[in-house]
Order: C-alpha cells, then sequence, then structure tokens
C-alpha cells in the first residue's frame, strides 16, 4: 500500500510518500510544497492544489493521511491553514484517494510512543524507523512522513489491506 502523508499550511505543505507492505516501510519520496509570502492566498491555495496533484499523479498513492488542525494562539493564521487543509482535501478527494485524519497527538503516540513527544523526538525516530542517511528538511516533511508512518500502523490501513480495499 502507498501512502501519502500531508502536513497541512499555507506557506508549507509537508509531504511524504511511503509504501507499507504490513512487514516493511520504504520510503519513495518526500519533500514540501512551498508558496511565496506575500502571494495572494488564493494564488497560494492554487498553488497547493496543482503540487499536490502533481504529487498524486507521481505516486499513485492508495490512501492519503492528514494532519488535524491545531489551533495555538494565532486564529488568523488557523483560517489560512484551514483553507489550504480544505484544498488538499479536495485535492485528494477529486483524485480519488482514500483520506484518514490523525491529531498530533496520535502522530506522536505511535511514531515515538508518547503522545507529548517534542518534536526533535518525533524528527529523531522518524529518521530512524525509515532508515534515512539524515533527518528530513524541513520539519513539516519530517512531520508529513510521520503521520504516513501513524497511517502503516492504524488499523484503517491494517483493515484496507486484509480485504484489499482501497
Amino acid at each position: 500500500m502507498v501512502i501519502l502523508g500531508i502536513d497541512p499550511g499555507l506557506a508549507i505543505v509537508g509531504w511524504g510518500v511511503i509504501e507499507y507492505n504490513g512487514s516493511k516501510i520504504t520510503t519513495l519520496g518526500y519533500g514540501s510544497i512551498d508558496t511565496p509570502a506575500h502571494t495572494p492566498t488564493e494564488d497560494r491555495l492554487l498553488l497547493i492544489y496543482k503540487g499536490l496533484a502533481q504529487l498524486i499523479d507521481t505516486y499513485h498513492p492508495d490512501e492519503m493521511a492528514v494532519e488535524e488542525l491545531f489551533f495555538n494562539t494565532n486564529i488568523t493564521t488557523g483560517i489560512k491553514v484551514a483553507e489550504a487543509r480544505g484544498v488538499i482535501l479536495m485535492c485528494a478527494k477529486s483524485k480519488g484517494v482514500k483520506i484518514s485524519e490523525y491529531t498530533p497527538l496520535q502522530v506522536k503516540q505511535a511514531v515515538v510512543g508518547y503522545g507529548r513527544a517534542e518534536k526533535k523526538q518525533v524528527i529523531t525516530m522518524v529518521t530512524m524507523l525509515l532508515g534515512l542517511q539524515k533527518p528530513p528538511k524541513p520539519d513539516d516533511t519530517a512531520d508529513a512522513l510521520a503521520i504516513a508512518v501513524c497511517h502503516a500502523h492504524s488499523g484503517a490501513s491494517k483493515l484496507a489491506k486484509y480485504y484489499n480495499l482501497k
């Protein structure tokens, strides 16, 4: 099963693609979709849509795992990220990719074993679990890979594999 992990954002959308066969995870690719600052929001959203569509066309993921939004203190930033996340979900749906969503706590629990883990711990574990030569950059990319790994270890992906569902 090919899983596309996504860490949504407006400036940076982290992405990571893994292949999961039930006992082994192989990294197929990772990176980020970056949108220029001081660009109108609608143009940035279009860049995200086109970038994600290209990733889906390149890797043909069976499923996509996306991090749920966590609102901290800046509601304005949260709204912009929510808009980007909506575009991400719409793009995957329009391409027929099954979508699953995970909270930051679930991702940390799946990757580190502790839901309150620090970002550095997540990056270290992703690097080790995937056998990467160096930690993925930017941090959003490491988060996307962590989200993909979380999905690989979730019941949803195991059921889909067992029942041969897409």
